[in-house]
């Protein structure tokens, strides 16, 4: 009897054994699936401090706003630039009573003016029609690893290319450039600035005179700029077409995210005597300049 009462003890035991044994075991592979959840948020792989850091993002760019655009330009520069606006705000040409002042502006129509202002202005005298507009466009990237100026930078260089102007370190090799380094501005109607007359021919004494008169070694050619702003280019057309004779120029200048245009043209009636080249450069890098100022100001 006292035999077979110690076996029933000793399977007892091992019974209540095996039972708590299950028992840890599978609160041990609770605990374990806890922990290894928890890892796989840390890292993905269960180790602490193992997760892949995502990449910083680019710097916004230096300006977030934009300027008014028709109070960029003051009337002194204004009155240089149109001459004929300048005799009618002096009353030296006739003007209707209820129009307002020429030097005012008329801004241009954007869908966001916190991205893109411009503004535009006109005279007109019985030998010639200027205008003036000037367009700021302010770049945002929408690239986390690009920043707002890098984007800047690169739609700059983007519109150079579409003009045929090299910036940058081979801006030297500007477009249209001769072996010697001076080339005429653009001629869209073909030849040199002395090319052409009313119908277009090249008839002698047909040819236009050109007023301009630029030194040897001054360079009226299409170009990079590298006086203004970050980079910069000035791009110089003569139309000769029966539509009419006028010069554009096209100065667009970067300052960080910030990309500004200057147009400047001038339309004659006197198809014999073309636009000055070298007054309506001077007067656009003049205006440009005191553009790139009042940013550098901010």
């Amino acid at each position: 009897m006292p035999r077979r009462a110690i076996r029933y003890a000793t399977r007892g035991t091992l019974a209540s054994y095996a039972t708590t044994t299950a028992l840890a075991l599978a609160l041990a592979g609770t605990l374990t699936a806890c922990t290894g959840s928890s890892g796989a948020d840390d890292g993905g792989d269960g180790k602490p401090g193992s997760a892949s850091a995502s990449p910083s993002a680019a710097a916004p760019g230096k300006y977030d706003t934009l300027p008014e655009p028709c109070g960029t330009v003051a009337v002194s520069q204004l009155r240089e630039m149109l001459p004929g606006a300048a005799a009618a705000e002096d009353g030296d040409t006739p003007a209707p009573s209820d129009s307002a002042s020429p030097f005012e502006g008329e801004a241009s129509v954007t869908y966001d003016t916190d991205r893109r202002v411009g503004c535009s202005w006109k005279s007109a005298t019985t030998l010639s029609t200027r205008h003036l507009s000037v367009d700021f466009e302010r770049v945002v990237s929408y690239k986390p690893t690009v920043s707002d100026d890098e984007q800047a930078e690169r739609l700059f260089a983007k519109k150079a290319r579409k003009a045929g102007i090299a910036v940058g370190p081979a801006s030297a090799q500007s477009a249209g450039e001769t072996p010697d380094g001076h080339a005429s501005p653009t001629d869209k109607k073909g030849g040199s600035d002395g090319a052409g007359g009313e119908d277009g021919s090249d008839e002698p004494g047909d040819a236009p005179e050109d007023s301009s008169s630029p030194t040897p070694d001054e360079d009226l050619t299409p170009r990079a700029l590298d006086d203004i702003g970050d980079a910069a280019y000035i791009d110089d057309t003569l139309h000769t077409a029966d539509s009419g004779l006028h010069r554009d120029i096209t100065l667009v200048f970067r300052t960080a995210n910030v990309i500004a245009t200057v147009e400047y043209d001038q339309w004659v009636t006197d198809k014999h005597r073309i636009p000055d080249s070298k007054e309506l450069q001077d007067k656009a890098r003049e205006l440009a300049e005191q553009l790139e100022g009042q940013f550098e100001e901010d």
